[in-house]
């Protein structure tokens, strides 16, 4: 057998020949270091037979994100292992890597709670299984064999795993891994064995409902993270330590930005220094939308089922919508924007002439997304977006997708993020011919390398109507974001008859693009206050200034100042409260101003104010006009704030 590698060089095989050949083929040293493979967009153990003709590429402690879900996953084993002895006749569930570590979800038996209490000695017990340096062992079993198994070790939701396995995919084998006394149902992958875990810690405790479902049972959810070594652990949990001091939940709470109710679950209520962040992210996006010649739609929230199932969504997404009734018919909410502008579209006529079309709305949403999935403000049930729509022909697509990248760009350059592109290719399921695949692929690919743009390919992460390219940011703590997308469309304009008439006269259909910068305001506020650690910017910041008279007798002199400078447009407040001036001038950097203004007798007597700056204390004294001016410039440079301390 053949398989290529990264470099594009061919490397022949025996038929038959695993992930650990190939590794031992190329040299001892990579032997060493494998872990597993990636061939076919998926990531497989290295005792696992290869594709013939696929491209391998063998994954080691240094291959980022692949390497170290695979040595989480192997923790998440090490884990349960490590909680069934140490707790007879606890259940287990699922244990997954996840983007920050991993977690397992057990049902204790009655009257055994566990507890961050309890994590020293369920991670000394896991340390034996790491030193152990057992090996994971995949086998295939059929279905009657783990049914079996699993129901004489009173495992219940392992047994319901497979039987919906049965039910919904028809399969007759599942595959189990061993690692030492443990064994569990899992699809893998693992690497070769449990040494490769260099550190491991126990984070935190947690109730989640069996599958989301606040019907089901409350299982109890113990989360952790792993690294290769010692160092990058001790630097993990260090970041992790300033991510929680800079928590957007506490942050918005102590800064008055917005509120959650049970009334609404996952839809926040925004107060009025939280609504005036909003605004100007929308105002943002209008502006810099309208310069790029797109034109704002609204439309409507609640539309037919039969317009879902033109799209595709109402078979694809249906469970993540909300869905009603009214005089007989069946009605969803909006969980997204482009049926309702590929609708709005199609009731009009159109020329080449009046091609590219572009739509945007920052309109609300709503998804039905699982009670527990919810976090803050980062994944909710209730956003907006600043979400757009071009329809254009063929012809028009390479300028339209480096328009939309151009755009991503300078918005994220605004708040100082770096931005990594990732090209996401045709899904498993998905919608339309290979052929307009191809075309949709190979068009947002031509745009990247033509731009000589550095990008990863991500196979088969598609939506399933279409490529997309996804933009990344990194935010001040170091964490990965995805955020901006562009995303090639051909089946949605085929799905509702969209067309336009070309210069020969005839019908033509256009293409449609998908493309969103900041995404949801909700999720991007979440990820700027922990960003900015609540210290926004001052074009940004919901007051921009607060004046603060030095004794009662300055309070007139200081409302007319706060008075003049909403005159030029500056969000203003007044603390003329009867605490010292020392303990009011705390409060303001508490509170995260960026200005502080200082009212006394000279002050008052000259039309001046004494300045502080927020990080950089008192710059001087200045005449009101002057630091209306000297805001005003940094407001229209948008211009970064001081590095929070």
């Amino acid at each position: 057998m053949i398989v290529t590698l990264p470099d594009g060089t061919e490397l022949e095989l025996p038929e038959g020949a695993t992930g650990a050949d190939a590794a031992a083929a190329i040299g001892p040293g990579l032997a060493r270091a494998a872990l597993a493979v990636r061939q076919a967009g998926e990531v497989r153990d290295l005792a696992r037979p290869l594709i013939a003709r696929e491209a391998l590429e063998i994954i080691t402690a240094k291959s980022g994100r692949d390497a170290l879900d695979l040595i989480r996953h192997d923790a998440a084993h090490v884990l349960a292992a490590a909680v069934m002895e140490l707790y007879p006749g606890v259940k287990i569930s699922i244990g997954p890597p996840i983007e920050q570590g991993f977690y397992y979800d057990f049902e204790f038996p009655d009257g055994v709670t566990v507890t961050e209490a309890d994590f020293d000695a369920i991670e000394a017990r896991m340390r034996e299984h790491i030193a152990a340096g057992e090996t994971f062992d995949r086998a295939e079993a059929t279905v009657v064999e783990a049914l079996a198994r699993f129901r004489a070790e009173g495992q219940d939701y392992k047994v319901e795993l497979i039987e919906d396995l049965v039910r919904d995919q028809g399969i007759d084998t599942v595959s189990v891994y061993r690692n030492g006394p443990f064994t569990d149902l899992c699809r893998g992958p693992h690497a070769p064995g449990t040494a490769t875990i260099g550190a491991v810690k126990l984070q935190s405790v947690a109730g989640a409902y069996w599958r989301g479902d606040a019907s089901r049972t409350m299982l109890t959810r113990i989360y952790g993270t792993a690294f290769f070594t010692k160092k990058e652990l001790e630097a993990e949990l260090e970041r992790l330590e300033q991510a929680r001091a800079r928590d957007h939940r506490r942050l918005g709470r102590e800064l008055g930005l917005f509120t959650f109710s049970e009334v609404s679950p996952g839809s926040a209520f925004w107060l009025p220094k939280g609504t005036t962040i909003f605004n100007q992210l929308v105002g943002l996006s209008r502006e810099m939308g309208e310069e790029r010649g797109f034109t704002e739609v609204k439309t409507p929230q609640l539309y037919d089922s039969e317009l879902w199932k033109t799209s595709g969504h109402w078979d694809k997404y249906r469970q993540n919508m909300f869905v009603t009734e009214a005089e007989d018919r069946e009605f969803g909410l909006k969980p997204m924007n482009c049926p309702g502008h590929a609708h709005l579209f199609a009731g009009q006529r159109w020329s080449y002439r009046d091609l590219p079309v572009r739509y945007s709305e920052p309109g609300l949403l709503h998804r039905n997304e699982l009670s527990g999935t919810l976090h803050g403000l980062l994944r909710v049930r209730h956003f907006a977006q600043d979400d757009a729509h071009i329809f254009c022909t063929e012809e028009q697509i390479e300028q339209e997708v480096r328009t939309c990248l151009e755009f991503a760009m300078e918005t994220f350059a605004i708040f100082g993020f770096a931005v990594e592109l990732e090209l996401s290719t045709r899904p498993e399921q998905r919608i339309g011919s290979d052929e307009m695949w191809d075309r949709a692929e190979g068009a947002l690919q031509k745009v990247l390398d033509d731009e000589g743009l550095s990008y990863q390919v991500n196979p088969g992460d598609g939506a399933f109507y279409g490529p997309k390219i996804d933009l990344h940011t990194t935010d001040s703590l170091g964490r990965s974001w995805q955020l901006g997308t562009v995303q090639l469309d051909y089946s949605m304009p085929e799905r509702f008859g969209l067309v336009y008439t070309g210069a020969d006269n005839a019908d033509h259909r256009p293409v449609m693009i998908h493309t969103a910068r900041m995404g949801s305001f909700e999720r991007f506020i979440g990820i700027l206050v922990e960003h900015y650690a609540g210290e926004f910017p001052l074009w940004l910041a919901p007051v921009q200034a607060t004046v603060l008279p030095i004794s009662d007798k300055h309070a007139d002199a200081a409302h007319a100042v706060a008075s003049t400078l909403r005159g030029q447009g500056l969000r203003v407040d007044v603390d003329d409260r009867t605490e010292s001036l020392g303990r009011r001038i705390r409060d303001g950097e508490l509170a995260r101003a960026p200005y502080l203004l200082v009212v006394g007798e000279r002050e008052a007597a000259d039309g001046t104010v004494s300045v502080r700056r927020r990080h950089e204390g008192d710059i001087g004294t200045m005449p009101v006009a002057e630091f209306a001016a000297v805001a005003a410039a940094e407001i229209a440079e948008r211009r970064e704030a001081p590095a929070p301390a």
